[in-house]
């Protein structure tokens, strides 16, 4: 019988799914530092983002023959020293696409009217200084008509773009390997369309680009550093649902504060899970914690495809 700890949990259905495949799927979290010792007892790991599966984890657990990463990225785990030990290893890049894709959308509605502002303020201010707040919050601006870079045109940022297109904004993709050329649009009573996406390099789409949104794996370099901010539009507004360390925080808080940049919609963090204060009590942020994912309907998805990936994979073995 295959021992599987899925250590950041999984869905109820996937579990289900395993288990009736035979298998003994463990969900108690083991703290990472517990783990080289812990995890021999088992034969496959999942996990989302809080685990690392690094060289020396594997090295310390010659028993594991699989990692399944519920989720699209795949940076912490060294995926391909895992191979070379005979380890598999797989991800989910397609069931969350449009969960991230919406929280993107969260965000910019968010900034384009001072949401996460007027929220903070409303329970403090709003009985003493409700037209003060009404006048400061009056000049928001509609997303229909502006022009929305996509930086990274995998699912996540595909998925991004068919959202765009439905609420009538233009699109510019940027992509160091494009791979589709149009995508197919789903209008009311079924009716499907297909739209051509416009690429074009990235300091083009960073320039003519209200909003920029940010779909790439991680970085050891920032994606949007302080030179990327100076190519934008003054006032326009920034996005990142992908992995923290893509934007240059610092230049970040300079683009805000200059005025450079009007808001920041960020779902990532350099420092996870102890974000630098001054992103979280910044006015012109939006803020919310590596939730790209987390909606019922995504998690059930990455539950059901994780374990059919899990349960194929063995089966192949037997």
């Amino acid at each position: 019988m295959i021992k599987l700890l899925a250590n950041d949990g999984i869905d109820p259905v996937g579990k289900q799914m395993l288990e009736a495949a035979g298998f003994t799927v463990d969900t108690t979290f083991i703290p990472q530092d517990e783990l080289p010792v812990k995890l021999q007892a088992y034969d496959a790991i999942t996990v989302r983002s809080a685990t690392k599966v690094r060289k020396a984890l594997i090295d310390q657990c010659p028993n594991l023959k699989l990692i399944g990463r519920g989720g699209v990225g795949v940076d912490n785990i060294d995926v391909e020293y895992a191979k070379e030990k005979g380890v598999a290893v797989y991800n989910t890049p397609a069931a969350s696409s449009a969960s991230v894709a919406e929280l993107v959308f969260g965000h910019l509605f968010t900034g384009v009217r001072f949401l996460q502002d007027a929220n903070r303020k409303m329970p403090v201010e709003g009985d003493t200084k409700f037209n003060d707040l009404k006048k400061a919050y009056a000049k928001g601006i509609e997303l229909r008509g502006k022009t929305i870079g996509i930086l990274g045109f995998g699912r996540i940022g595909r998925e991004t773009a068919k959202i765009a297109y439905g609420l009538g904004m233009e699109v510019l993709a940027f992509d160091v390997h494009p791979s589709v050329t149009e995508l197919e649009l789903v209008l009311g009573g079924g009716v499907k369309v297909n739209v051509p996406v416009q690429y074009t390099e990235k300091d083009e789409v960073i320039a003519k680009s209200d909003f920029i949104s940010l779909h790439v794996p991680y970085s050891h370099e920032p994606v949007i550093g302080a030179r990327e901010f100076t190519l934008m539009k003054k006032g326009a507004g920034l996005v990142n649902c992908s992995r923290g360390g893509t934007v240059d925080e610092s230049a970040l808080l300079d683009a805000l504060n200059s005025g450079q940049l009007a808001f920041a919609g960020l779902d990532v963090f350099d420092n996870e899970p102890t974000p630098r204060a001054e992103l979280l009590q910044h006015a012109k942020i939006s803020l919310t914690p590596h939730i790209g994912a987390s909606t019922n309907e995504a998690q059930e998805r990455i539950g059901v495809e994780l374990a059919t990936l899990i349960i194929n994979h063995f089966k192949q073995l037997a």
